[in-house]
Order: structure tokens, then sequence, then C-alpha cells
């Protein structure tokens, strides 16, 4: 398993201020997507324990609200075991901060007989690109047709 980056004070991808993971590899390769780079399983760095514990250090800071894990497609076969690591690691280590988990796979259909920590996880996020786009298209028209 590889990931791609760690950015150690992120504001954009969760509440407040927080760490996050975009680990590497996805088979979705969804037209909008905003991390093309993060699709080949082949590119990025190992994900190792010491990955685990670098992104652990960096929750210690006390401005660290939460972890956000995302990518690339961190329930993706090849990714859910690093991931499903890293969060419970997290967790143990930081039960009061918040945990959020990006992904394009339906919980109750695609990862309902996977061992996933649905009880920890704060929010999952289903999210491709493409049905966003719809979905922005739709709010957009219809705000259109509100103004009119």
């Amino acid at each position: 398993m590889k990931y791609n980056k760690i950015r150690k004070m992120d504001i954009s991808d969760g509440p407040g201020v927080r760490v996050s993971i975009f680990m590497q590899g996805c088979a979705f390769n969804c037209k909008n997507c905003f991390n093309p780079e993060t699709h080949d399983f082949n590119g990025g760095k190992e994900f190792t324990d010491d990955t685990i514990n670098r992104v652990m250090e960096l929750c210690e800071n006390e401005n660290v609200e939460g972890l956000s894990i995302l990518g690339g497609e961190p329930m993706h076969p090849k990714n859910i075991e690093g991931t499903t690591k890293l969060a419970k690691t997290f967790k143990e280590k930081f039960p009061n901060k918040n945990l959020w988990v990006w992904t394009g796979f339906l919980f109750d259909r695609d990862l309902k007989d996977k061992e996933v920590l649905f009880e920890e996880v704060k929010l999952k996020i289903n999210d491709k690109k493409e049905r966003l786009e719809d979905f922005k298209t739709k709010v957009s028209n219809s705000y259109e047709k509100l103004q009119n």
C-alpha cells in the first residue's frame, strides 16, 4: 500500500484544522477528480508503521481537531487494511478528535462485509466527483429558476 501526501495543517478537508493523508491508488477515475495524481497504484510512497507514527505525531498538536483520510481511494481493497489500521490507531490515541474518511464506495453496499470501524468514523463521505458535479448542476439550475 502507498500514500501520496500528508498535510499537517489542512483546513479544506473537514472541520477546523486537521491532518489529512491522501492514499495512493483509485480505480474510479472520476472525470472531475481534484487529485488525479493519486490514481496510479504504483505512484506515491510506501505506507508503513512509520507513516502511521508520523500522522500520530502531527495529530498531537492541540490545534488539530481531527484526521481526514482521502485519496486516491482509502477504501479500495488494496488500501483498506492500512486505512483501517491508521483509523484504529488514531481513535485509540485520540478518542476525542474526529475522523473523516472520504470514499467513492457505498458503505452499506460495497463495504458492509469489510472490517471497517464504522462506529469510530465521525463522517463517511461518499465522494464521486461526477455525482457531485451532477448535484451542483441540479442545485444551480434550481437556484436559477428561483431567481427568474
